[in-house]
């Protein structure tokens, strides 16, 4: 049976073109002309992905997608938007839609986004008949999703740090970071995913490509802070042989080697302010013009970023565009640091440390004391992952015998930074507070507030959820904030 496609769009002109491209590629694509009649057909019929215009007789495009994601969560659909008219389109992806189109509508544009949302929903289904049920604790929407999210704790990633090839970890934080990307990752909406140095942004990154209908195609990672910023345009976009001194040949820039895949841009940040308007333009027109070129090239990328500095406090010091601001932040995902999930501190060790042992067999240590993994526990990582691998493998060339003890973590000038420390960056001024009070208080109420289990489920030491209690002014019989 062929795959079915269902149009939404009041002009029959362009509901014409649009059948007649997608019947040519074999789908049995079906026709309404406003939102009444879709609804009618979404009855009648099983579809495959949805083509929905954003303006309607009886309603608009932002409305429907809200109405899809109720009704068939797993329904790839996209908008197609007037020329120009990208805010509507951010818009949409931020309430779930796949991806957007505009008008004139670019044909090959067009079918290759339907064949991309196809494409990622048979991945998707496809992993939820085969697939165990992921934890009731993940904030997942579907089976699939959730299947997704269990795939995400195993799949490998081409990342370099040792230890930091699968997200570890069962911690609240991880949890949710799991779904998340699952979530993220059946859209081609852009991503910002911010977080501290050493936290796996660049994994992250990757994980969403992997799982993605893209996954075929190439994965490209620059780090902006490290281009010059005069060959910045070159690298971006390319360049034509002899259009400046030493370009002796043509040159295929980052968005010509990741067409197809994802573009992921790390340290986004650090953008000049010149070449920021030529990467806003890029992603608003979908097209890139090389250096030294009079014409444009039609580019399908996926923009993922990352940055380790705050994107709106540089936005308000003038050092960031607030229109590329809000381009590529249509989506954030949040990495979490260690201090966030010190639970997951002895899994994450015990990984680096096998991963080590993979590497030279050679090495002697095969495990930590409960002493030294206590201190690692309560140690507040400012280097975050980057930091654990490192004292792991000192610690290995210190240690004289199978286990690693605490003298040989060297952490005495450093574990005064205790949780206290750490935690008194999370006051009653942050905007994070309700959240936080309401996320200890459902856990407490899910174990019949036994605080040790509690503390088990936000992913947290026993220390750390009574220090938490105490400064929220938290007890079994309050009931506000």
């Amino acid at each position: 049976m062929p795959q079915r496609a269902l149009v939404i769009d009041d002009e029959p002109d362009i509901r014409e073109l649009i059948a007649m491209s997608l019947d040519r590629i074999g789908l049995d694509t079906h026709t309404a002309g406003n939102l009444a009649d879709a609804k009618h057909l979404l009855k009648t019929y099983d579809f495959d992905v949805c083509l929905t215009d954003m303006c309607l007789p009886d309603g608009n495009g932002v409305e429907f997608v809200k109405y899809l994601q109720k009704i068939k969560p797993n329904l790839p659909v996209a908008v197609i938007t007037a020329h120009g008219n990208i805010d509507s389109a951010v818009e949409a992806m931020k309430s779930g839609a796949f991806d957007f189109v505009s008008k004139p509508i670019d044909i090959n544009l067009l079918r290759q986004l339907v064949t991309q949302a196809i494409s990622y929903n048979v991945i998707y289904l496809s992993t939820a008949s085969s697939s165990d049920t992921f934890s009731d604790s993940v904030d997942a929407t579907s089976p699939s999703l959730e299947a997704l999210s269990q795939r995400l704790s195993t799949t490998e990633s081409i990342d370099s740090h040792i230890g930091a090839d699968v997200l570890i970890g069962q911690s609240l934080p991880m949890q949710k970071l799991r779904s998340m990307i699952a979530k993220v990752a059946k859209t081609n909406a852009p991503v910002w995913i911010t977080g501290e140095s050493g936290t796996g942004k660049e994994l992250i990154a990757h994980l969403i490509h992997d799982n993605s209908a893209r996954i075929s195609k190439p994965f490209v990672a620059v780090n902006c802070g490290a281009i010059p910023p005069e060959l910045m345009e070159s690298e971006m976009f390319g360049h034509r042989k002899g259009s400046f001194t030493g370009a002796h040949s043509d040159h295929d820039g980052l968005f010509k080697r990741a067409e197809g895949g994802t573009l992921f841009l790390d340290e986004v940040a650090e953008l000049p302010l010149n070449m920021q308007v030529k990467l806003l333009r890029a992603i608003q027109e979908r097209s890139i013009r090389r250096v030294g070129d009079t014409d444009e090239m039609v580019t399908d990328v996926r923009i993922l970023s990352a940055s380790h500095k705050d994107l709106s406090a540089e936005v308000d010091s003038g050092t960031f565009r607030h229109d590329l601001y809000y381009r590529l932040n249509v989506i954030c995902i949040e990495s979490p640091s260690l201090r966030e999930r010190p639970a997951d501190v002895p899994i994450i060790a015990s990984h680096i440390l096998q991963s080590i042992q993979k590497r030279d067999p050679s090495n002697r240590p095969t495990s930590f004391s409960p002493e030294a993994e206590e201190a690692l526990v309560n140690y507040c990582f400012p280097g975050n992952v980057r930091e654990l691998e490192n004292i792991i493998e000192r610690a290995i060339t210190l240690s004289e015998s199978n286990v690693i003890e605490t003298s040989d973590l060297h952490l005495a000038n450093t574990l005064s930074k205790n949780i206290e420390v750490s935690e008194s960056k999370s006051n009653h001024s942050s905007e994070n507070y309700y959240d936080e009070v309401q996320t200890i208080k459902q856990a407490l109420e899910k174990t019949r507030w036994n605080r040790k289990a509690a503390a088990v489920v936000l992913g947290l030491t026993y220390r750390q959820l009574r220090y938490r209690l105490q400064q929220y002014g938290i007890d079994d019989k309050s009931t506000g904030t």
